[in-house]
């Protein structure tokens, strides 16, 4: 399970990080509207972005999860070679509806006013900013996955 393999222990916090890093350098590609309304984020919480990924992570890679499963079914037939990006990015669409389901109920829940009025504002063009997003997601993915520990086969 991608949960367990980046989301426990020890490897969280550089996932986390490198979620992080992925969204800052998505950010200074944008237009000005994007750029401020992350900067005013930043500005009224410094940590609002770290924290918030942290309380959103199991969630997104539950997400990702049925489309890893599907990617390492396909993996076991003669045929494939594809790696698990190029799975993400010829389902980008579906990846980024998703994703986007999370972010969509945590700002429903969400106390931060300021922080939830620009996500409603936002919210069209989030689909087409985290479509652009997975090609460097899914790297990342497949970075900390190659570096998880295997797990030991289940013996009988």
């Amino acid at each position: 399970k991608l949960v367990e393999k980046l989301a426990k222990g020890p490897v969280r916090s550089v996932v986390l990080e490198d979620c992080v890093e992925l969204i800052e350098a998505q950010v200074k590609q944008k237009g000005f509207i994007i750029k401020s309304a992350y900067a005013t984020i930043k500005a009224i919480k410094k940590r609002f972005i770290p924290e918030t990924v942290d309380s959103m992570l199991d969630e997104w890679l539950g997400k990702l999860q049925p489309h890893y499963d599907k990617w390492s079914a396909h993996q076991k037939t003669p045929a494939s070679a594809s790696t698990f990006s190029d799975h993400l990015i010829a389902r980008s669409d579906d990846v980024a509806e998703d994703l986007l389901s999370v972010t969509d109920g945590r700002a429903a829940r969400s106390s931060h006013t300021t922080a939830k009025k620009m996500y409603g504002r936002m919210r069209e063009g989030a689909k087409k900013n985290v479509i652009e997003a997975i090609p460097e997601l899914a790297k990342m993915i497949e970075k900390h996955l190659a570096a998880a520990p295997r797990q030991p086969a289940a013996t009988v």
